[in-house]
């Protein structure tokens, strides 16, 4: 499933495209996706200016004065800004019509799902969707940081692997991030979560934060189906030190990566260098 940069990479490759431009229309070619798409999508976004493109955990969010499109990419999800006469592809499930300006011909908003597991969604102006209350802070936030986790975890046996991966603690730190955040601070992930010191919350706060951007500026991470806008893959993949390598060398001490299942989740980490 796309991560935080894979959505935010998608963000910022949407945003000079459709920031500013009016919705013509919208193309929906089935009812449902994960959820039945409500059909304030289709009656209150034509017409509608899209002042901004937000995304918040792995949601994007199309503001208009009318409320908000709210889009999920699932997990095979890809959103693409196409000239308004490209040919449909299977799975190709609804375009978003934007009006051109002056020379500017018109294009769509188009969102291909192969497995369904995506969804568009509407927010009124002045809500909060069910599906965004009860979040946590954003890990780019000020408000996130090695006090913020420490006081969160005190009393907590979870392995903080898991903890850090509780979307009501912070949102958007997946599988892959929160394996490579604790291997560079070195947290075995099997710790329990109250069992971390102040200290070594702040250094996992650290790593979140650089490795996040990090992977936002290298494009996000290539699983099988993730594309960018562009049509371009992530290239993040290339420099993980810890995920998807169990039994490989550990990067710093060179014995085999031990790897394990946290929560129903493949985990892989050091044993030596993370304690």
């Amino acid at each position: 499933m796309p991560e935080l940069p894979e959505v935010e990479t998608t963000r910022r490759g949407l945003a000079p495209h459709v920031e500013g431009r009016r919705v013509a229309a919208v193309a929906l070619r089935r009812p449902d996706l994960r959820w039945p798409i409500p059909p304030e999508v289709a009656t209150l976004l034509p017409g509608q200016r899209i002042d901004a493109v937000r995304r918040r955990a792995k949601y994007l969010l199309l503001d208009t004065t009318a409320g908000s499109a709210l889009l999920h990419l699932g997990m095979s999800g890809s959103l693409r800004v196409l000239p308004a006469d490209a040919p449909l592809r299977t799975h190709d499930h609804f375009d978003i019509a934007l009006a051109g300006t002056g020379r500017t011909l018109g294009r769509v908003l188009r969102f291909n799902d192969p497995r369904r597991f995506g969804c568009l969604l509407w927010q009124p102006p002045g809500e909060v969707h069910p599906l965004l209350r009860g979040l946590g802070p954003e890990p780019l936030a000020d408000e996130f940081d090695g006090d913020y986790l420490f006081a969160r975890s005190r009393g907590r046996r979870a392995p903080v692997k898991t903890f850090l991966m509780d979307q009501a603690i912070v949102v958007g730190v997946g599988n892959i991030y929160a394996a490579e955040a604790l291997f560079a601070a070195g947290i075995s992930p099997l710790r329990a979560a109250g069992r971390v010191s102040r200290e070594r919350y702040r250094l996992l706060a650290g790593a979140v934060r650089r490795i996040l951007e990090h992977a936002i500026t290298r494009g996000g991470t290539t699983l099988r189906d993730f594309l960018a806008p562009d049509g371009a893959p992530g290239y993040f993949e290339q420099e993980l030190s810890a995920y998807g390598r169990g039994g490989a060398p550990c990067p710093n001490c060179g014995r085999p990566l031990k790897q394990a299942s946290i929560g129903q989740r493949a985990t892989v980490w050091c044993g030596h260098c993370q304690r």
